[in-house]
């Protein structure tokens, strides 16, 4: 088999399930998803309207993203990507924009989330070595977050991103794990793919390569890692540049517009926001709000949107969470696949929580770290492996929250859909 055959072979294998337990895993997912996505899209309109442009449902831009990519300030080459999901979906339905083409974008938004759990569950079956009585509640406690259902049915950035970053993030702990670099070919397709969908993403593509081995100890491999990164960033600004004609001074006059829109709303305690919208939000459902809309061109339509937690329960719920996960990183502080996910994470807080960007609505943005979560709290169980109380401890605890999850989630998604049944 030639070399070439390989590696086209090992591709699939780390994308698609490998072994009987993975497409289990997977088709799990693919079927419990698909029926969600397809019975909201063959029996509301929700999912894509070609009247409602931005915020149907929690911040969501539908419409927007179908049609045109998003905006190029922060989305510089999803255009092309959509260009693709919007004909594949337009050849199913005939070239209307019906039920069929929403049935097609739920399941395309279907397969990427499935994916992306998939990728979730390899690394911690393989990277990890957690055994499957810890690897499957994980997961399960992951496909019930609200990020993945709520993308599960959405044609989103971030439903994407998700799948990319979580592949990405597994790709580069297999190489770290072997101690191999990042190859420069798979560092800017990475680089183009991720960074591509959301601009502030391509960091953490780097982030990686600064842990390969001996990298600070050898002049050598510094230099390849210094080169791998400015080719890869040479080729993601070139193809930005040539997406907006090289007028690269609207680049600037656009950001610098979206970051004064999306970072001075203080209708909420900032400490509240970050509680209950980035870190909480994209975990657990919170209370609803239904707000009128308009499409600036004289049709009237109703949002929905997340509020803040009205109970002390989520709070202890996010708190529990939180406390998980930071015990994982401390308890696992030298180990350097750990760093990467933590850096990672540590980005997402800096552009919301600190530069405060989106912060109001940084629920929609959990497609860029909520996988954060499973792979700090497996980690954790891998360090206490050696400790049955620990774990008899961990493993309780992680029940209560699961149990906790899924039933507010479920009773949340059932006002959801008491909302479709009204307006949609």
């Amino acid at each position: 088999m030639s070399k070439f055959k390989i590696k086209f072979v090992d591709f699939f294998k780390l994308i698609f399930p490998s072994t009987g337990i993975e497409l289990i895993v997977f088709l799990f997912f693919l079927v419990v998803y698909g029926y969600l996505g397809s019975y909201i899209a063959i029996h509301h309109k929700i999912i894509f309207d070609a009247r409602i442009p931005w915020d149907a449902y929690f911040s969501f831009d539908n419409k927007s993203i179908v049609m045109t990519g998003g905006s190029f300030e922060r989305h510089p080459l999803s255009y092309y990507f959509f260009n693709w999901i919007r004909e594949l979906a337009l050849l199913f339905s005939d070239g209307k924009m019906d039920g069929n083409f929403r049935f097609v974008l739920a399941w395309l938004s279907n397969l990427a989330v499935s994916l992306s759990v998939l990728q979730v569950f390899k690394y911690l079956k393989n990277i990890i070595g957690l055994p499957l009585i810890f690897t499957v509640p994980l997961i399960l406690f992951f496909g019930s977050f609200s990020t993945t259902i709520l993308l599960s049915f959405t044609p989103e950035n971030f439903t994407y991103t998700l799948f990319l970053l979580t592949l990405f993030h597994h790709y580069a702990a297999i190489k770290l794990k072997r101690e191999e670099k990042i190859p420069a070919l798979a560092l800017v397709l990475s680089g183009i793919t991720i960074g591509g969908l959301t601009v502030t993403n391509i960091m953490k593509v780097f982030i990686p390569v600064a842990f390969e081995k001996g990298l600070f100890r050898s002049w050598k491999k510094f230099g390849n890692a210094a080169f791998r990164v400015i080719f890869t960033c040479t080729c993601f600004i070139l193809l930005y540049l040539n997406r907006i004609d090289f007028k690269y001074e609207n680049i600037f006059s656009k950001t610098n517009e979206q970051y004064e829109k999306f970072s001075n709303v203080n209708a909420t305690p900032t400490w509240d926001m970050i509680l209950s919208y980035f870190f909480g939000g994209n975990i657990l459902f919170s209370n609803f709000i239904i707000r009128d809309k308009h499409n600036m061109h004289g049709y009237h339509y109703k949002g929905i949107i997340m509020d803040v937690y009205t109970s002390w329960i989520p709070y202890i719920f996010i708190a529990a969470s939180l406390a998980l996960i930071f015990w994982s990183y401390f308890k696992n502080f030298r180990n350097k696949l750990i760093q990467v996910l933590m850096i990672s994470f540590i980005v997402d807080i800096i552009i919301h929580c600190i530069m405060r960007f989106g912060l109001h609505t940084s629920f929609i943005y959990g497609g860029h770290f909520v996988f954060v979560y499973p792979l700090l709290l497996g980690w954790l169980f891998y360090s206490y492996r050696q400790s049955p109380k620990m774990l008899s401890f961990l493993t309780a605890l992680c029940c209560i929250l699961f149990v906790y999850l899924t039933a507010n989630n479920y009773l949340r998604m059932t006002e959801f859909f008491w909302f479709l049944k009204m307006y949609y």
